[in-house]
């Protein structure tokens, strides 16, 4: 075999889970080969240089082999090789994302639960027809 489907191969080197969310991303121009924007049906031979950007790291990589079928982790690793400068590109990106926290994630309590909205439910019955919960003076 000398050369494949860019959607196919993507497939098979497990940068994408299924063919049909390779051939997504590639439409969507989240893919490069050789520095041109690729088509799914775009072949791709050993030696390509193939650009994938995902969750605004692009990966860089250099293709090894050829497979039309999808194996094991360790094998489909061997489909290609990761340039230096990806490898250090996406460190960099990993530590910026260490040390600028998502502001969302800080939110400690989301919606309640089931059991937190029972709860609730339960601490508001006590408040019987009363307005606001501050205290009505009888005067």
């Amino acid at each position: 075999m000398e050369r494949l489907r860019i959607d196919k191969w993507l497939w098979s080197a497990r940068f994408y889970k299924t063919r049909t969310l390779a051939a997504e991303e590639i439409g969507k121009g989240r893919v490069e080969i050789n520095g041109q924007e690729a088509k799914a049906a775009r072949e791709v031979k050993v030696g390509d240089t193939v650009s994938v950007r995902r969750e605004s790291v692009t990966r860089t990589v250099v293709v090894k082999g050829l497979s039309n079928l999808r194996g094991p982790a360790p094998v489909a690793q061997q489909l290609y090789e990761e340039t230096p400068e990806s490898l250090k590109a996406r460190e960099e990106a990993a530590q910026q994302r260490r040390f600028a926290r998502e502001p969302a994630l800080s939110i400690e309590h989301g919606r309640p639960t089931k059991r937190g909205r029972r709860e609730l439910d339960e601490a508001q019955k006590g408040w019987g027809d009363r307005w606001s919960a501050s205290i009505d003076d009888d005067g």
